[in-house]
């Protein structure tokens, strides 16, 4: 190596860290931010930390934070070149786990990693973070955008996000009093939400050439993509309504899985096969993966993205609400006494 070389200039872009393409990101992130502002943000973005005060409307409020990623998703983004909905599928995913303990979202940051930051694609990415944030009445007031030269393949990315709610402690969800008999409400999902991308990907690569042209009306690309479908807004708008007892966010792990997180020991859902339709899509992943009812039900929201558990003289009106509010809703069965059965039992 030459003295001439040693002594030569290296800047951080030269490093492949580009900080100018970063301060035009957050300048292109800012109005997207500020369509999501919510009473308590104090300070938003651009501060080391992102201030909230709690509501005072809460006279006991406990704080239910949540986190999560988009999964192998993202890869079929990289490949198709569609940014702009897994931004949601971001918010989605940890707003909606929050709900489930009866919590509103307050706030939420985000995380977003690369090896080359190409602004108009973090700025799609973004954007449907703040889309999401917008549709569930939560704050984006924070984040992190991560410009990391060799850590990543060019034109892929990471991202992570992070939500906080609060819920007046005498209103937790526990599941604690769910019984026997209680009745249990499925919301439909739009799609495959964010789980279960591995198993979607190789069912695309089993099918090579020989993909359908449409899933349930939508082209097929957008039919897979769909992002997850945002309940806050319409089930805090039911808990305020009506005694539900218990709420299940059908993720990884299905429908087997994710109940019996909200039940009490003793207790098992019974779903009745074939109360709520399965879709094209669903089907499509069915047939080519070759797998049976158990293995979709415990790899899939298989059509059920969201569980709503009370006690039968209330599920009518609870319904109601939920469908008045836009949610398609349907009764997919009851809980009884476990005994030897599984947490789970669909039949």
């Amino acid at each position: 190596m030459t003295q001439s070389s040693l002594t030569t200039p290296l800047s951080y872009k030269d490093a492949g860290v580009d900080i100018d393409a970063g301060d035009a990101l957050v300048e292109r992130i800012k109005p997207m931010a500020k369509r999501t502002m919510r009473e308590g943000v104090l300070a938003g973005i651009g501060g080391f930390g992102a201030l909230f005060e709690v509501p005072k409307r809460y006279q006991e409020p406990v704080l239910v934070s949540g986190t999560d990623g988009v999964g192998t998703k993202l890869k079929l983004a990289f490949e198709w070149n569609m940014h702009d909905t897994v931004g949601i599928d971001l918010v989605a995913m940890s707003v909606n786990d929050v709900l489930v303990q009866g919590a509103e979202p307050l706030f939420f940051l985000d995380y977003f990693a690369c090896g080359k930051l190409d602004v108009d694609t973090a700025a799609a990415v973004i954007g449907g973070i703040a889309k999401g944030c917008e549709l569930s009445g939560c704050a984006l007031i924070g984040g992190e955008t991560a410009e990391m030269p060799g850590m990543y393949p060019a034109g892929e990315y990471d991202l992570a996000g992070f939500a906080v709610g609060a819920v007046e402690k005498s209103k937790i969800l526990t599941g604690a009093d769910v019984k026997a008999g209680d009745v249990v409400l499925g919301l439909s999902s739009h799609g495959v939400h964010s789980n279960g991308f591995s198993l979607v990907r190789k069912c695309i690569e089993r099918a090579g050439a020989d993909l359908p042209a449409t899933l349930d009306g939508k082209p097929f690309r957008q039919a897979i993509m769909e992002p997850t479908r945002l309940y806050v807004k319409n089930v805090l708008a039911a808990l305020a309504l009506h005694p539900i007892k218990a709420l299940a966010h059908i993720t990884g792990g299905g429908l087997l899985e994710n109940i019996p997180r909200v039940l009490p020991d003793g207790m098992a859902a019974h779903l009745q096969k074939g109360s709520w339709p399965q879709t094209e899509l669903f089907a499509w992943l069915q047939k080519t993966a070759g797998i049976d009812d158990i293995e979709m039900n415990r790899t899939f929201n298989n059509g059920i993205g969201m569980v709503v558990v009370l006690d039968g003289a209330h599920s009518d009106a609870c319904a109601a609400t939920l469908r008045a509010a836009g949610e398609t809703v349907y009764t997919i069965g009851r809980i009884a006494g476990r005994g030897d059965s599984a947490a789970v039992v669909v039949g």
